[in-house]
């Protein structure tokens, strides 16, 4: 999940942020005069006139204006750099929270890619789903879920609803011309004319209930259920496509036809299926010693993140990485049970698996809404996270007596259940602070949430996707990967505005999601997105699905000249004219 990568070219200017607010500060400053008595005023202010007012009555502004105030997460981004830094250390927390927010996306990506995605892959194999179901369905849900989660979270408040379209709409564009371009470039091949023209019609019919939405400026209960609708259709379509391709390639076989171009061979598949299933989720933490071991010793190498073979073996680069990845791994680890199917003994480790009957539990109450739900006190006497505890601890118990170290129980499966709910929370609580840092950064800067969500957003959401669909692409699987590019995007749009919007609709049994769109911006982002994806149903039919490094650079171009065209919005240089 995020190449897409960060462009940290810009952090450094951090150093100069307070001449820049300095500058902007007259006009800002006539619109709002802030003094602690005008509590009226402040509650109607918007929270990014903060930076046009006084130093000494930033704190203050914050503290009492509501639209400062984040509904969730645990750390107010905003209170901390005006109220806990000083004026002139407002560059340094800024830098601060870059760093931050960098770790965050590190957070997102090793959740999803070490715990996420394994338990969706156990629970699909448990519930005997066929690849194709599973692929469209699960993998889809576990490739996707930074992205789904960032915007489950920024469509729960209307403030950060453009952080939402602007993250879904960026990636859109992100996918479909750089990393749609660098698979082409990487490795020219012929698409699959079908399952292409499939997946983008799809893509270019949610692009449109978007753009409706966004132009009606709400979303209905009606509208969120045809996303779902829509989605569940797309499963049905790849389902049927795949029964009518199993049924061509089988008469293909009897008859000695040639391959047709949606067709992979026999040898393809089977370098494809090896490829897919290459990567062991647990090598990074097998055992070093073999032979029968005690519990103790079980425990302490199924805790131990750090491979020390690999370890040797990697650059310099590769360990400052993995040395910044082993406090989260290591957190991961105690938290979050691992099913893997592909092992004999199904990843079971007895002493972890059953500490994890404890832990894991607890850490679903405390980080489920912000932790609102742990420390409720029941009758005002027992908080609810010692109530967890206590029957987790029995349950540990009975699962420790009642099991061996060498096999695994009947019901370990159920384990994949837990560490898809842990891992799916551990994901939500990092997008939770994503977006705020966001937000964040947003008020200090004045730049809107739509160009944060299609840039910083949709860039560090999407890294893990960039890595591997290039990595596809050079191992000889380009067209894979450029399916991947298509159908995963299909999956976020529609899945994220949909049951974002549900969700939203249900917490505060309203009848609509208010959407409150940048102005020209989002026009902007929507028409380009449109225009890609035109582009790309135009051109490749037009090249007979011979895809060549000329059309990937066409698609690098565009989204060039598409994020020129953004900034020059977001700074008026390009703007509308009022009659």
């Amino acid at each position: 999940m995020a190449g897409r990568g960060l462009d940290l070219r810009w952090v450094p200017g951090v150093l100069c942020v307070s001449l820049i607010l300095e500058a902007a500060s007259t006009k800002a400053h006539e619109r709002i005069q802030f003094s602690p008595g005008a509590v009226n005023q402040t509650a109607m202010a918007d929270c990014r006139a903060v930076c046009g007012l006084n130093t000494s009555d930033r704190c203050n502004f914050v503290r009492m204006n509501p639209d400062c105030h984040s509904d969730g997460g645990y750390l107010d981004y905003l209170e901390g750099i005006f109220c806990r830094f000083p004026p002139n250390l407002l560059p340094l927390a800024i830098t601060l929270y870059v760093f931050w927010l960098l770790y965050l996306f590190l957070i997102l990506g090793v959740t999803a890619a070490k715990f996420f995605c394994p338990n969706l892959s156990a629970i699909s194999t448990s519930l005997k789903l066929s690849h194709n179901v599973a692929g469209v369905t699960f993998l889809a849900f576990g490739n996707g879920a930074p992205d789904i989660f960032s915007a489950l979270v920024a469509f729960s408040d209307p403030r950060t609803a453009g952080l939402a379209i602007g993250a879904l709409f960026g990636a859109g564009v992100l996918v479909t011309t750089v990393v749609a371009g660098g698979i082409t470039i990487l490795h020219p091949f012929m698409a699959a004319s079908r399952p292409f023209l499939r997946d983008i019609a799809f893509y270019m019919v949610a692009v449109f209930l978007t753009f409706t939405a966004l132009y009606l400026g709400r979303v209905t209960l009606a509208w969120a259920l045809v996303y779902l609708g829509l989605y569940v259709f797309y499963v049905v379509t790849v389902i049927f496509c795949t029964w009518v391709y199993q049924r061509q390639r089988n008469s293909s076989l009897v008859h000695s036809m040639p391959e047709t171009p949606e067709m992979l061979s026999d040898s393809e598949d089977d370098r494809v299926s090896s490829n897919t299933n290459s990567y062991d989720y647990g090598d990074e933490y097998r055992p070093l010693l073999l032979g029968q071991e005690t519990t103790a010793e079980i425990l302490i190498q199924a805790l131990n993140p750090l491979d020390y073979r690999k370890w040797r073996t990697q650059s310099v680069s590769c360990r400052i990485l993995k040395v910044a990845k082993l406090p989260v791994e290591f957190l991961l680890l105690l938290t979050v049970p691992v099913v893997d199917p592909d092992k004999d003994d199904r990843n079971w480790k007895r002493p972890l698996n059953c500490l994890q009957l404890v832990i894991s539990p607890l850490v679903l109450v405390l980080t489920l809404q912000s932790g609102v739900y742990g420390i409720y006190e029941i009758g005002g006497l027992f908080p609810v996270w010692a109530v967890v505890v206590i029957v987790g601890t029995g349950l540990a118990s009975v699962t420790f007596f009642a099991t061996s170290n060498s096999e695994p129980p009947r019901l370990h499966w159920l384990f994949a259940f837990l560490g898809f709910l842990t891992s799916a929370l551990w994901i939500n609580a990092a997008a939770t602070e994503v977006v705020n840092i966001l937000r964040s950064l947003g008020v200090v800067f004045r730049v809107s949430n739509t160009v944060l969500g299609l840039t910083l957003l949709a860039w560090g959401n999407s890294i893990g996707d960039v890595f591997s669909d290039f990595t596809l692409a050079r191992q000889g699987y380009p067209r894979m990967a450029f399916s991947a590019c298509f159908g995963g995007i299909i999956f976020n749009i529609l899945v994220g505005v949909g049951l974002g919007c549900l969700l939203q609709i249900a917490r505060n049994h309203a009848v609509e999601v208010k959407l409150e769109p940048d102005g020209l911006l989002v026009w902007v982002l929507a028409s380009a997105l449109g225009l890609s994806l035109v582009f790309s149903l135009v051109s490749v039919p037009l090249q007979c699905f011979r895809l060549s490094k000329a059309y990937g650079f066409c698609l690098l171009l565009f989204y060039l000249s598409f994020l020129v065209v953004v900034l020059l919005t977001e700074f008026g240089v390009i703007h509308l004219k009022k009659v």
